[in-house]
Protein backbone atom coordinates (compact mmCIF):
# COMPACT_ATOMS: atom_id res chain seq x y z
CA UNK A 1 0.00 0.00 0.00
CA UNK A 2 1.25 3.33 -1.00
CA UNK A 3 0.17 7.25 -1.48
CA UNK A 4 -1.26 7.13 -4.86
CA UNK A 5 -1.11 11.06 -5.32
CA UNK A 6 1.63 12.37 -7.66
CA UNK A 7 4.07 14.55 -5.00
CA UNK A 8 3.12 15.85 -1.39
CA UNK A 9 5.38 17.34 1.14
CA UNK A 10 6.17 15.97 4.56
CA UNK A 11 2.73 16.66 6.06
CA UNK A 12 1.19 14.89 3.39
CA UNK A 13 -0.23 18.16 1.15
CA UNK A 14 -0.48 17.50 -2.16
CA UNK A 15 1.30 19.66 -4.90
CA UNK A 16 -0.49 18.55 -7.90
CA UNK A 17 -3.76 17.27 -9.08
CA UNK A 18 -4.95 13.49 -9.13
CA UNK A 19 -3.76 11.60 -12.55
CA UNK A 20 -6.36 10.30 -13.64
CA UNK A 21 -7.37 6.91 -12.87
CA UNK A 22 -6.22 7.39 -9.15
CA UNK A 23 -8.52 7.06 -6.52
CA UNK A 24 -8.67 10.86 -5.12
CA UNK A 25 -11.75 11.02 -2.85
CA UNK A 26 -13.74 8.83 -0.43
CA UNK A 27 -17.43 9.33 0.47
CA UNK A 28 -20.36 7.75 2.99
CA UNK A 29 -23.91 8.06 3.00
CA UNK A 30 -25.84 7.34 5.98
CA UNK A 31 -29.00 7.71 7.90
CA UNK A 32 -28.01 9.65 10.82
CA UNK A 33 -24.92 12.50 9.20
CA UNK A 34 -25.04 14.24 13.27
CA UNK A 35 -24.33 10.75 14.81
CA UNK A 36 -21.84 9.70 12.12
CA UNK A 37 -19.61 13.14 12.64
CA UNK A 38 -19.43 12.70 16.17
CA UNK A 39 -18.36 9.02 15.59
CA UNK A 40 -15.54 9.80 12.86
CA UNK A 41 -14.73 13.28 14.84
CA UNK A 42 -14.07 11.34 18.31
CA UNK A 43 -12.32 8.35 15.97
CA UNK A 44 -9.83 10.48 13.61
CA UNK A 45 -10.05 13.91 15.05
CA UNK A 46 -12.42 15.23 12.18
CA UNK A 47 -14.17 18.70 11.39
CA UNK A 48 -16.98 19.29 9.26
CA UNK A 49 -18.12 22.19 6.80
CA UNK A 50 -21.38 22.05 4.34
CA UNK A 51 -20.53 20.31 1.00
CA UNK A 52 -22.24 20.31 -2.10
CA UNK A 53 -25.86 19.54 -1.84
CA UNK A 54 -26.63 17.82 -5.21
CA UNK A 55 -27.41 14.33 -3.57
CA UNK A 56 -28.64 16.01 -0.58
CA UNK A 57 -27.20 16.76 2.76
CA UNK A 58 -23.50 16.66 2.18
CA UNK A 59 -20.72 17.99 4.49
CA UNK A 60 -16.99 17.63 3.94
CA UNK A 61 -14.67 15.92 6.78
CA UNK A 62 -11.55 18.17 7.43
CA UNK A 63 -7.97 17.64 9.00
CA UNK A 64 -6.45 20.31 10.24
CA UNK A 65 -8.43 22.20 7.50
CA UNK A 66 -7.75 20.26 5.03
CA UNK A 67 -10.40 17.81 3.17
CA UNK A 68 -10.28 14.28 4.01
CA UNK A 69 -13.71 12.88 2.94
CA UNK A 70 -17.14 13.33 2.70
CA UNK A 71 -20.35 12.26 4.34
CA UNK A 72 -23.73 12.54 2.95
CA UNK A 73 -26.84 12.02 3.86
CA UNK A 74 -29.38 8.87 2.69
CA UNK A 75 -32.95 9.84 1.69
CA UNK A 76 -35.14 7.84 4.49
CA UNK A 77 -36.99 5.41 2.01
CA UNK A 78 -33.48 4.14 0.86
CA UNK A 79 -32.51 0.75 2.30
CA UNK A 80 -28.81 0.00 1.05
CA UNK A 81 -25.30 -1.48 2.48
CA UNK A 82 -23.97 1.45 4.33
CA UNK A 83 -20.63 1.79 2.95
CA UNK A 84 -17.57 4.06 2.11
CA UNK A 85 -16.93 4.82 -1.59
CA UNK A 86 -13.61 5.44 -3.29
CA UNK A 87 -13.85 8.21 -6.23
CA UNK A 88 -11.42 7.90 -8.74
CA UNK A 89 -10.34 10.70 -11.01
CA UNK A 90 -11.11 11.44 -14.71
CA UNK A 91 -9.98 13.96 -16.79
CA UNK A 92 -13.55 13.70 -19.14
CA UNK A 93 -16.53 11.94 -17.12
CA UNK A 94 -18.58 11.66 -19.62
CA UNK A 95 -16.12 9.56 -21.68
CA UNK A 96 -15.12 7.81 -18.81
CA UNK A 97 -18.65 6.66 -17.60
CA UNK A 98 -19.25 5.70 -21.52
CA UNK A 99 -16.36 3.17 -20.68
CA UNK A 100 -18.17 1.78 -17.97
CA UNK A 101 -21.07 1.31 -19.52
CA UNK A 102 -19.48 -0.48 -22.62
CA UNK A 103 -17.18 -2.28 -20.52
CA UNK A 104 -20.38 -3.87 -18.87
CA UNK A 105 -20.45 -1.74 -15.42
CA UNK A 106 -23.39 0.34 -14.82
CA UNK A 107 -24.00 4.04 -14.02
CA UNK A 108 -26.47 4.88 -11.64
CA UNK A 109 -26.16 8.58 -10.83
CA UNK A 110 -24.89 11.25 -13.18
CA UNK A 111 -22.98 12.34 -14.58
CA UNK A 112 -23.61 15.33 -13.37
CA UNK A 113 -22.27 19.04 -11.43
CA UNK A 114 -21.46 19.65 -7.88
CA UNK A 115 -21.84 23.47 -7.88
CA UNK A 116 -18.57 24.54 -9.07
CA UNK A 117 -16.77 21.99 -7.30
CA UNK A 118 -16.34 19.59 -10.40
CA UNK A 119 -18.93 16.72 -12.00
CA UNK A 120 -19.51 13.63 -10.18
CA UNK A 121 -20.97 10.19 -11.67
CA UNK A 122 -21.58 6.82 -9.20
CA UNK A 123 -21.18 3.49 -11.18
CA UNK A 124 -20.84 -0.62 -10.42
CA UNK A 125 -18.47 -2.89 -11.82
CA UNK A 126 -19.47 -6.09 -13.48
CA UNK A 127 -19.42 -7.88 -10.16
CA UNK A 128 -21.56 -4.86 -8.71
CA UNK A 129 -18.74 -3.25 -6.34
CA UNK A 130 -19.77 0.00 -6.70
CA UNK A 131 -17.58 3.34 -6.60
CA UNK A 132 -17.91 7.00 -7.71
CA UNK A 133 -15.75 8.98 -10.84
CA UNK A 134 -14.89 12.45 -10.10
CA UNK A 135 -13.77 15.60 -12.40
CA UNK A 136 -12.13 17.77 -10.41
CA UNK A 137 -12.93 22.01 -11.05
CA UNK A 138 -12.17 23.56 -7.64
CA UNK A 139 -12.37 20.74 -5.39
CA UNK A 140 -9.73 18.84 -6.55
CA UNK A 141 -10.12 15.82 -3.61
CA UNK A 142 -8.72 14.47 -0.90
CA UNK A 143 -5.75 17.48 0.14
CA UNK A 144 -3.96 15.27 2.38
CA UNK A 145 -2.33 11.61 2.78
CA UNK A 146 -0.04 9.48 4.26
CA UNK A 147 -0.92 10.75 8.09
CA UNK A 148 -3.61 9.46 10.90
CA UNK A 149 -7.15 10.18 9.60
CA UNK A 150 -6.63 9.77 6.21
CA UNK A 151 -7.38 7.59 3.78
CA UNK A 152 -4.98 5.54 2.98
CA UNK A 153 -5.36 2.79 0.45
CA UNK A 154 -8.64 1.31 -1.32
CA UNK A 155 -9.40 -2.45 -1.94
CA UNK A 156 -11.62 -4.58 -4.08
CA UNK A 157 -13.36 -7.85 -2.17
CA UNK A 158 -15.27 -9.84 -4.75
CA UNK A 159 -15.61 -12.86 -5.57
CA UNK A 160 -12.25 -13.64 -8.04
CA UNK A 161 -9.78 -11.10 -9.30
CA UNK A 162 -9.21 -12.02 -12.81
CA UNK A 163 -12.32 -11.14 -14.67
CA UNK A 164 -13.26 -8.24 -12.74
CA UNK A 165 -9.41 -6.86 -13.31
CA UNK A 166 -9.95 -6.53 -17.02
CA UNK A 167 -12.65 -3.89 -16.47
CA UNK A 168 -10.42 -1.54 -14.34
CA UNK A 169 -7.47 -2.12 -17.01
CA UNK A 170 -9.67 -0.93 -19.89
CA UNK A 171 -11.63 1.88 -18.30
CA UNK A 172 -8.75 3.05 -16.58
CA UNK A 173 -5.66 1.93 -17.83
CA UNK A 174 -4.26 0.17 -15.17
CA UNK A 175 -1.28 -2.44 -15.11
CA UNK A 176 -1.99 -5.38 -13.05
CA UNK A 177 0.57 -6.88 -10.47
CA UNK A 178 -0.57 -10.28 -9.40
CA UNK A 179 0.95 -11.66 -6.23
CA UNK A 180 1.87 -15.52 -6.90
CA UNK A 181 0.28 -17.53 -4.19
CA UNK A 182 -1.34 -20.76 -3.94
CA UNK A 183 -3.60 -19.28 -1.11
CA UNK A 184 -4.14 -15.89 -1.89
CA UNK A 185 -6.09 -14.60 -4.54
CA UNK A 186 -4.43 -11.09 -4.81
CA UNK A 187 -3.30 -8.34 -7.03
CA UNK A 188 -2.31 -5.03 -6.90
CA UNK A 189 -3.90 -1.90 -9.71
CA UNK A 190 -0.76 0.20 -10.57
CA UNK A 191 -0.79 3.39 -13.13
CA UNK A 192 3.02 4.38 -14.08
CA UNK A 193 4.43 1.78 -12.07
CA UNK A 194 2.47 3.58 -8.98
CA UNK A 195 0.28 1.33 -6.48
CA UNK A 196 -3.01 2.44 -6.49
CA UNK A 197 -5.22 0.15 -5.54
CA UNK A 198 -5.69 -3.40 -5.13
CA UNK A 199 -8.21 -6.58 -5.98
CA UNK A 200 -8.34 -9.53 -2.94
CA UNK A 201 -10.79 -12.45 -4.77
CA UNK A 202 -12.52 -14.05 -1.65
CA UNK A 203 -14.44 -16.27 -3.50
CA UNK A 204 -17.53 -17.56 -0.87
CA UNK A 205 -16.26 -15.28 1.83
CA UNK A 206 -17.93 -12.16 -0.26
CA UNK A 207 -20.54 -11.03 2.65
CA UNK A 208 -23.79 -11.82 1.54
CA UNK A 209 -25.61 -8.82 2.30
CA UNK A 210 -23.67 -6.32 0.38
CA UNK A 211 -21.69 -8.58 -2.39
CA UNK A 212 -18.60 -7.64 -3.77
CA UNK A 213 -17.83 -4.18 -2.11
CA UNK A 214 -14.63 -1.25 -2.14
CA UNK A 215 -13.04 -1.11 1.80
CA UNK A 216 -10.96 2.03 2.84
CA UNK A 217 -7.85 2.04 5.01
CA UNK A 218 -7.56 4.68 7.30
CA UNK A 219 -4.31 5.57 8.62
CA UNK A 220 -3.73 5.80 12.66
CA UNK A 221 -1.07 6.23 14.88
CA UNK A 222 -2.11 2.69 16.81
CA UNK A 223 -4.56 0.53 15.29
CA UNK A 224 -4.89 -1.19 18.92
CA UNK A 225 -5.73 2.06 20.33
CA UNK A 226 -8.09 3.25 17.58
CA UNK A 227 -10.05 -0.01 18.33
CA UNK A 228 -10.39 0.46 21.59
CA UNK A 229 -11.74 4.10 21.07
CA UNK A 230 -13.99 2.64 17.79
CA UNK A 231 -15.77 0.52 20.60
CA UNK A 232 -16.39 2.63 22.86
CA UNK A 233 -17.80 4.49 20.33
CA UNK A 234 -20.70 2.18 19.40
CA UNK A 235 -18.42 0.43 16.38
CA UNK A 236 -17.89 -3.08 16.24
CA UNK A 237 -14.51 -4.92 15.07
CA UNK A 238 -14.53 -8.02 12.43
CA UNK A 239 -11.24 -8.70 12.38
CA UNK A 240 -9.14 -8.02 15.42
CA UNK A 241 -5.74 -5.77 15.25
CA UNK A 242 -2.60 -7.98 13.75
CA UNK A 243 0.41 -7.56 11.61
CA UNK A 244 0.10 -8.02 7.88
CA UNK A 245 3.21 -7.71 5.26
CA UNK A 246 1.27 -3.81 5.03
CA UNK A 247 1.75 -2.28 8.69
CA UNK A 248 -0.54 -3.60 11.45
CA UNK A 249 -4.21 -3.63 10.66
CA UNK A 250 -7.90 -4.05 11.60
CA UNK A 251 -11.04 -4.40 10.06
CA UNK A 252 -14.03 -2.55 11.87
CA UNK A 253 -17.62 -1.29 10.79
CA UNK A 254 -18.99 2.11 11.81
CA UNK A 255 -22.22 1.95 14.57
CA UNK A 256 -24.45 2.29 11.12
CA UNK A 257 -22.32 -1.05 9.80
CA UNK A 258 -19.64 0.46 7.01
CA UNK A 259 -16.83 -1.42 6.89
CA UNK A 260 -13.40 0.46 6.58
CA UNK A 261 -9.74 -0.46 7.64
CA UNK A 262 -7.45 0.88 10.46
CA UNK A 263 -3.55 0.62 9.52
CA UNK A 264 -0.32 1.69 10.46
CA UNK A 265 1.14 1.43 7.39
CA UNK A 266 4.40 0.00 7.57
CA UNK A 267 7.31 2.13 6.46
Amino acid sequence: MTDARGSTDRNGEAHARYAPGTPCWVSLMVHGTAATQEFYGALFGWEFRPGPRQLGPYVRALLDGREVAGIGQLPPDRHLPIAWTPYIASEDIDRTAHSVRLCGGTVAVGPLDAEDAGRLAICSDPAGAVFGLWQAAAHRGTAVAGVPGTPTWHELLTFESEGVAKFYETVFGYEREPVVSADCDYLTLKLDGRPVAGIQGVGGAVPRDRGSHWLTYFEVDDPDSAVARLVDLGGHVLRPAHDSAYGRVATVTDPEGARFTLVRTAR
